[in-house]
């Protein structure tokens, strides 16, 4: 016996030394422990087949009591005297004693000569002496042991009975219902514990001393009226009896853990599992989703239509607002499940989970990445698109309105130009043709601008791929043919005045000078007007009042414009009246130009009736770019403030995933306090999506108030979720690893303090330098040389099985506290196995199912049938089918 078995000995039998004065004191005692240690004397002595009536009598020559501690030693002691003097007797006795002695046994005031004699307390000391090395100092529970422990064990399996308390070996058993409760908490058929009362101890007590006796091989050892009959019960009896109950039921309970063992190994497999396909179907299904949305987002086929332009828009804020958020979740959740069952493996003392080829998260990461990139180009791409088919409605228009301008104008004029009115008309006629067709010429000149005009904007059209690019080509042409036309005829009719001018000699200069100062100013109004009449686009407040003070600037020139009306109207009434006064036969019309003081007039009205009308568009765009504005600080305001606020609860929760301050439950509430504003906070990020909205269908393009987009908002609230969510499930795993193994809070700190001190960049993981000098600092020997680097490349491969090149603090923690786990590892389980085996070396299929419960013992039969050997007992399983179907080969 070693010196921690000696040292508990002693302290049992240190209150022997009051043995005397116990039995004096109260004789009842002795009665009880004469009938209870005969009892337990004779549940031994019976395997040898005889027994003892009187405990002081039948012990006085040593031969039983030899027999009694060879049985319940196993050991076999010195050969005994056989013979009948009293020598011999004390002799046997002696060897008994000396026996108990080597057993570490401090026997106080105990002789042979005594025993010998027949003293009938130093017989019962003796007894209680051996009771109490044999049957209570082995017992163990919780860390306690002997009476200490078996007391501990007694309260454990009565806990959930209310009517029972047991706080002695004395008067916490006098009820009987403690008896019973230990009776049915084994074997719940043999009692009906329900039909007890608290106030019927005898029927109590003889019911479980019955019971024991019949169906538990326990000995009658007392008298139900001796212990009612007694205030306090003789401790010593009652501990001997109720350590029969012990010894009874600790096979039963040995079996039961190892039960319980396997049930928590299989558990864990199948939860395991569960979560491994899990993670398998909703990583297929996310890869999935991406992989039909990236083609619909690098679609570029343009529409020809700005309404089918807008649909596209509105298609894409329907991904973004509907189906885009819902994915984003599930992209989160996947990775939390991911770390999770990577943390419950690596607590299980199971390898790291690889998902199928395609499926690691690095390869959702890039996926999603691709997304988002093909996303961005694809809003680009709209808006470009919208900007395009905008320019081209807006040049459209423009090509339409400066053609029908200047189809109008030519209208008639080759007719003109074909003319031969020349040949008989009068000297004055002449003339005036010719004075008309230099005026034609000058109008001429006066189009080519507007001829080049067109020309620009058609060639514009087609280099922006109009989808109407052909009739407005076949337009052009056509009026490009006939300017080339034009401008052919103009040559050759002044070549043909020319030819008659010299017959020609009168010219009347005022119908020339009405000419002269008539065209430039039609030409002036006509231009005035298409430019009242030209539509106009505008995206900012400054350009719209560029065009205001353009028009105010062309009101101001309105004076002397109607000055230059009035004097070229001037100069025709003159014409008239030297007409009259001269009788010249002008036939009533001017033989330099087609322009009439009526046309002239005309215009002038329909000018000044334009001016009002552009007043008044004017005003309306510059009301519509204020509201214009307005949208654009309403936004500014929001986004100025949510950004900032998205990065400073980024850094908020970044010091709180490396800051010590409090336990971990204390960062995980304050991380979900976090979690719960950040939630609170969404319905702003949905105004903010209306606004954005708003502007979007204003066709607002530019914001010089903010630097923030609604694509960095929605980007930095996805990220913030993410962080989060990711940051809880981080603190979680760190509470679920330091419960498993086992790590205190100040061990918890000192690995979070060492790992901040050499995480240089904050960044919350350690790159292979950082963690290396982290390790060294913590006590680890990692040289530079080979065998250093080897180790540092193995330790690497535990904390970095994906080989990312960092270290989180998780995979940290769990390194640090892979020496002091306290989880049940493949020899306890498999230990477990031998209990529930016993001597066969195999499980049978019935009796696993009967151990566990239902469906973890299919789930375990199952997950051997496959390793079942062509040796094996049919119907059974194996210690090699089970070890490998748990474990693998490589744990065998």
């Amino acid at each position: 016996m070693d010196h921690y078995d000696s040292q508990q000995t002693n302290d049992y039998m240190q209150p022997e030394e009051d043995w005397d004065r116990d039995l004096l004191l109260d004789p009842a005692w002795e009665k009880q422990q004469r009938k209870t240690f005969t009892a337990w004397c004779n549940s031994h002595l019976r395997k040898a087949g005889t027994q003892i009536e009187n405990i002081e009598e039948d012990f006085r020559d040593g031969l039983k009591l030899m027999l009694l501690l060879e049985v319940i030693s196993g050991e076999r002691l010195a050969k005994p005297e056989r013979g009948k003097m009293r020598v011999h007797k004390i002799s046997n006795v002696n060897k008994a004693l000396d026996f108990i002695a080597s057993k570490g046994v401090k026997l106080v005031s105990i002789g042979a000569e005594e025993i010998v004699d027949g003293n009938v307390k130093m017989t019962l000391g003796m007894i209680w002496t051996i009771i109490l090395r044999f049957a209570i100092q082995d017992i163990s529970v919780e860390e306690t042991s002997a009476k200490e422990g078996l007391l501990l064990w007694c309260q454990r399996k009565t806990a959930p009975y209310k009517n029972v308390n047991i706080q002695n070996f004395h008067i916490s058993w006098k009820d009987g219902l403690g008896f019973c409760a230990l009776i049915h908490r084994h074997r719940p058929e043999l009692i009906d514990y329900g039909k007890l009362r608290k106030d019927d101890p005898l029927t109590n007590l003889n019911t479980a001393f019955d019971v024991a006796e019949k169906y538990l091989d326990i000995p009658k050892m007392l008298d139900a009226e001796d212990i009612v009959g007694t205030a306090r019960p003789d401790e010593k009896a009652i501990m001997t009896y109720v350590s029969s109950f012990y010894h009874a039921f600790s096979g039963a309970q040995k079996a039961e853990t190892a039960a319980n063992r396997i049930c928590k190994v299989l558990a864990v497999n199948q939860e395991n599992e569960q979560l491994m396909e899990d993670y398998e179907k909703l990583a297929s299904d996310l890869l999935e989703w991406i992989r039909r949305t990236i083609p619909w987002l690098e679609n570029r086929a343009p529409e020809n239509t700005m309404h089918a332009m807008q649909q596209k828009l509105e298609d894409f804020r329907d991904y973004r607002r509907l189906h885009k958020p819902p994915k984003v979740q599930e992209k989160c959740q996947l990775e939390i499940n991911f770390n999770t069952l990577q943390t419950k493996l690596r607590l299980s003392n199971r390898p790291a989970f690889m998902p199928s080829e395609g499926r690691m998260v690095s390869d959702i990461n890039n996926a999603w990445g691709c997304l988002e990139q093909a996303e961005k180009g694809y809003e680009e791409w709209l808006l470009n698109e919208i900007r395009r088919l905008e320019r081209l409605d807006h040049l459209a228009e423009k090509f339409r309105q400066k053609a029908s301008i200047h189809e109008a104008w030519t209208d008639g004029k080759e007719v003109m130009l074909r003319q031969k009115d020349y040949e008989t008309a009068t000297l004055s006629e002449i003339k005036a043709l010719l004075k008309k067709h230099e005026a034609f010429e000058s109008d001429l000149a006066a189009h080519q601008d507007r001829v080049e005009q067109i020309a620009a904007i058609a060639q514009e059209l087609n280099e922006l791929d109009y989808y109407d690019s052909p009739s407005v080509n076949a337009r052009c042409q056509k009026i490009c043919d006939q300017w080339d036309n034009l401008g052919a005829l103009t040559q050759k009719r002044r070549e043909a005045l020319e030819r008659t001018e010299k017959l020609l000699e009168t010219i009347d200069q005022l119908y020339l000078e009405y000419a002269k100062r008539a065209a430039p100013f039609n030409n002036w109004m006509e231009g005035a007007m298409e430019d009242l009449q030209d539509t106009f686009i505008v995206h900012t407040i400054e350009e719209i009042q560029g065009l205001t003070t353009a028009h105010e600037q062309f009101k101001a020139t309105l004076p002397d414009a109607d000055k230059e009306r009035l004097a070229i109207l001037g100069i025709h009434n003159e014409v008239s009246k030297i007409v009259q006064t001269y009788h010249v036969n002008m036939a009533g019309t001017n033989p330099y130009t087609t322009i009439t003081p009526q046309e002239i007039n005309g215009k002038w009205d329909h000018v000044r009736q334009l001016v009002p009308r552009r007043d008044q568009a004017l005003t309306e765009e510059h009301a519509r770019q204020q509201h214009n504005e307005r949208l654009r600080k309403q936004f500014a305001a929001q986004a100025n403030v949510i950004g900032p606020w998205i990065q400073t609860k980024m850094e908020e929760i970044g010091r709180i995933s490396i800051e010590m301050h409090g336990t971990l439950e204390d960062q995980l509430s304050h991380l979900r306090q976090y979690e719960k504003s950040i939630v609170n906070y969404k319905p702003k990020i949905d105004q903010l999506e209306g606004d954005h909205q708003l502007i979007q269908e204003a066709l607002i393009f530019d914001n010089k108030h903010t630097n923030y987009t609604m694509e960095h908002i929605r980007v930095g609230w996805e990220q913030l979720l993410t962080t989060i969510a990711r940051t809880i499930n981080e603190v979680e795993n760190q509470i679920l690893t330091r419960d498993a193994k086992g790590i205190s809070q100040e061990q918890m700190n000192e690995f979070r303090a060492s790992f901040n001190h050499f995480d240089r960049d904050h960044s919350g993981t350690l790159g292979p330098e950082e963690f290396k000098a982290c390790l060294i600092s913590l006590g680890y020997d990692i040289g530079n040389d080979p065998q250093g680097e080897a180790e540092f490349a193995r330790i690497m491969s535990i904390v970095d099985p994906n080989r990312l090149g960092v270290v989180t603090f998780q995979a940290f923690i769990d390194f640090m506290s892979r020496e002091t786990a306290d989880t049940d590892t493949a020899d306890q389980v498999m230990a477990s196995f031998k209990i529930l085996a016993g001597d066969k070396n195999y499980i049978t299929v019935d009796e696993l199912r009967r151990e566990l419960p239902p469906d973890q013992a299919e789930y375990c039969i199952a997950r051997m049938a496959p390793y079942t050997g062509p040796d094996a007992v049919p119907g059974a399983l194996d210690y090699m089918s089970f070890s490998t179907a748990l474990y693998g080969e490589s744990d065998l």
